[in-house]
């Protein structure tokens, strides 16, 4: 495949790495890199020749509101922008301060990097930084549990729950008025009326006919996600969801050849490998597969590593009525493969293995992670709630894990089906151990590097693949094969009965870096290859 809009400028630098907190012997050896250093620069952009002169006025409405999220973000995660900027002297730390939204190391367990500032609080600025255990405990507000709420003190020092649509209501305002502007111009009439329930549901925290209405959007060219979506940056509860925006650029071509294995889900959710109670719940049979060029990071999916693909929207009461929809961001897909995973190949993995590094085989992993993400269980056997309230802050790790190989499960039955023949499995699995190496590197802190590590060393142990003596790594396709199902289910069965303290001891347990894997990180450290990427983008960028 060609993607000629992107460029992706070159690092040749040595790399600090990702998975510990304190540097290893041969790091401290080196010299000093710059920070930014651990991310390569890519320009964001597309062919926008085929959208009509309405379209191409309604980007920069999307822009800007798109840059309210940036704002929003940056005082759920770290509190005033230009306090922070205004004592960092050096450029590339403040290049590193924007691409974290904040003086904490998304990719290397949140350590600070500026001097004079300690660690990061585990709940970010979504609850007052003093606030003890017993405290919340004992506060009696409904609304406490809210994604959409701040906890603050109240004049009386007592905490007390602020809807999002008040604590940021000037920036909330400004971003619902120019998604009314821009539905005017939009030329799909689903995406149309998406953008006015979405201005709505900002101004009320109430998401669900806006996740709703988005479900319908399936003619359009232009997309976008806007909103308190995601519940990474709360590592204290897991429950606080941080605003953030995407802009995309739908790749029709790409988009029909997906469309197809929706039908499937339905399907696939019976043949989980699990118990019936643990796969009894149906997943909406309106799934939405989908490729884009993402255009547009704003807020809490542009800080630190990047995501490559959208499964939306996360509300259960979707998932379960309706589906989800899965957007393949291609162009970002792309730029991650050559710039990080085909480098991380050719010193970990053993020649003969690294042949079998797809990007096609790449796409359909990370498709198919996402599909994932909607199937399984989403309420707990006990009838006590949801899976996502059941785990708290461990939840996120472990439902990455249940994708990764749950998505990996899921493309090996298609092709057994005949139904999927895109690309040989050998190349799937190869690319998927491959893509742990890539992953792990986001550190600890990362609810996608605990996953992978998690998922590393369950294989480990199943025996999934092998590691010679120059560090190299070969896939045992049988036993990983055996391995994948064995654990999307021990994974499925834990998220059914809601177990917090069997997950968070496995989590605690297998979520670090062990034995040899350490070293070999090292090799690709000192090699130079970044651990993730960051843009050029925005309206100067797409509309030159």
């Amino acid at each position: 495949m060609k993607f000629k809009h992107l460029q992706i400028i070159a690092v040749v630098a040595l790399m600090v790495t990702a998975c510990e907190t304190k540097p290893t012997q041969s790091e401290q050896e080196a010299p000093v890199a710059k920070l930014s250093d651990k991310y390569a620069k890519v320009t964001l952009t597309s062919d926008v020749s085929h959208l009509s002169d309405n379209e191409k006025q309604m980007l920069p409405l999307l822009f800007r509101a798109a840059d309210i999220m940036n704002d929003i973000f940056w005082l759920e995660n770290y509190g005033e922008k230009d306090s922070l900027m205004a004592r960092i002297s050096d450029p590339d730390l403040q290049l590193y301060a924007n691409i974290n939204y904040g003086p904490w190391d998304g990719i290397n367990n949140e350590a600070s990097f500026v001097e004079g500032i300690g660690a990061k609080p585990a709940g970010a600025r979504f609850y007052p930084e003093d606030m003890t255990k017993e405290e919340w405990e004992g506060f009696a507000d409904p609304d406490k549990n809210s994604q959409y709420t701040m906890i603050v003190r109240g004049d009386d020092g007592q905490l007390k729950s602020v809807w999002y649509h008040e604590y940021f209501a000037d920036q909330i305002e400004k971003a619902a008025s120019l998604l009314e502007e821009a539905s005017a111009l939009a030329g799909d009439p689903e995406f149309a009326n998406y953008l006015k329930v979405r201005a709505t549901a900002l101004r009320t925290d109430d998401y669900l006919e806006s996740d709703m209405s988005w479900m319908d959007v399936r003619n359009n060219n232009v997309d976008m996600v806007i909103g308190p979506i995601e519940n990474y940056t709360d590592a204290l509860m897991g429950t606080k969801a941080s605003h953030e925006a995407f802009i995309l650029i739908k790749d029709q071509e790409w988009t029909k050849q997906l469309a197809r294995y929706a039908a499937f889900v339905p399907e696939l959710q019976k043949q989980l490998p699990v118990p019936a109670e643990y796969k009894a719940e149906t997943p909406g049979a309106d799934a939405d597969l989908a490729a884009y060029d993402v255009v547009y990071y704003a807020g809490d999916c542009n800080a630190g590593s990047k995501t490559i693909a959208i499964n939306l929207p996360n509300d259960e009461r979707v998932q379960l009525q309706r589906g989800t929809r899965k957007l393949q961001l291609k162009n970002a897909m792309k730029a991650k493969f050559d710039a990080i995973l085909l480098p991380i190949s050719d010193i970990l993995m053993t020649p003969e293995s690294a042949e079998h590094i797809k990007f096609d085989a790449f796409f359909a992993n990370v498709m198919f992670h996402e599909t994932a993400h909607g199937m399984g269980i989403k309420n707990t056997l006990d009838g006590k709630g949801t899976v996502r309230a059941a785990l708290k802050e461990q939840y996120s790790a472990l439902e990455e894990a249940k994708a990764d190989v749950l998505g990996l499960y899921l493309v090996t039955k298609l092709s057994e089906m005949g139904e999927y023949t895109n690309t040989d499995m050998i190349d799937n699995y190869t690319t998927f151990m491959a893509g742990i190496f890539r992953s792990v590197r986001f550190g600890a802190s990362s609810a996608h590097g605990k996953a992978n590590m998690l998922t590393f060393n369950y294989f480990q142990r199943e025996g999934a693949f092998t590691r010679n003596d120059e560090g190299r790594y070969a896939i045992d396709f049988e036993k990983m094969k055996v391995a994948v199902e064995k654990l999307a289910g021990d994974i499925l069965v834990h998220q059914g009965n809601g177990s917090y303290d069997e997950v968070k001891k496995w989590i605690d347990a297998d979520s670090i870096t062990k034995g040899d894997l350490q070293s070999d990180l090292d090799r690709v450290n000192a090699a130079g290859i970044p651990v993730d990427i960051y843009f050029e983008m925005g309206p100067d960028v797409l509309l030159k």
